[in-house]
């Protein structure tokens, strides 16, 4: 029951769809109505705000982390183990993909996935972080980064000596990142993704 409970409330905080909520402070328009539709801080940067992009990205990241901080306050206490943390990471991310607040149509979860792993471990977080910059300067497509670092996450946190339930962890939000992106994969093998700072359409 005590982990069910610690679920929901990590699943509502990911709801929290910080592209929504900084775009009507900043009196922008909804992130859904324009450029691809997805509200994340990417499609925010398409209007041309580049702080309220930046508030979006930190606070996509902010609620990944601080599901995993709670989880692991109150684990030893309610008694729930070394699952709760892993598995309330994992229910922030989908709060994020599937937010109640939005009808279950949410983001890619690249940002609450990036603050998911830097709440399991600084380490796993920056070598995963470290990946997507390599990828990103590389070859300037956002999305492929983001592929490339979320295939790279479960290995790096094995490597890293994280528990099992991590491991297993970030290889479903490695799944469901791969699922999300799969317009773009259909791009980037056809050549019509767009890269950072072009002004094509949609990444």
């Amino acid at each position: 029951m005590q982990l069910a409970l610690l679920l929901a409330a990590a699943y509502l905080i990911g709801s929290i769809p910080f592209a929504v909520v900084v775009s009507r402070l900043f009196g922008m328009a909804d992130p859904r109505s324009y450029g691809s539709g997805n509200p994340g801080a990417t499609n925010v940067l398409r209007s041309g705000n580049k702080l309220a992009a930046i508030l979006t990205l930190l606070g996509d990241g902010f609620k990944g982390w601080l599901a995993v901080f709670l989880a692991e306050q109150i684990a030893p206490t309610a008694g729930l183990g070394s699952i709760a943390a892993p598995t309330a990471a994992l229910a922030a991310f989908l709060g994020h993909l599937f937010p109640i607040f939005l009808g279950f149509r949410g983001g890619k979860g690249v940002a609450t996935a990036a603050g998911v792993l830097l709440g399991a471990s600084g380490w796993l977080g920056l070598a995963t972080l470290g990946v997507w910059l390599g990828v990103a300067f590389t070859t300037r497509y956002s999305s492929l980064a983001a592929l490339c670092a979320s295939v790279a996450a479960p290995g790096l946190a094995f490597l890293l000596g994280l528990h099992a339930y991590w491991v297993l962890s970030s290889s479903v939000m490695s799944l469901l990142l791969i699922w999300r992106h799969k317009d773009n994969i259909k791009r980037l093998l056809a050549g019509q993704e767009s890269r950072i700072g072009s002004k094509k359409k949609e990444a």
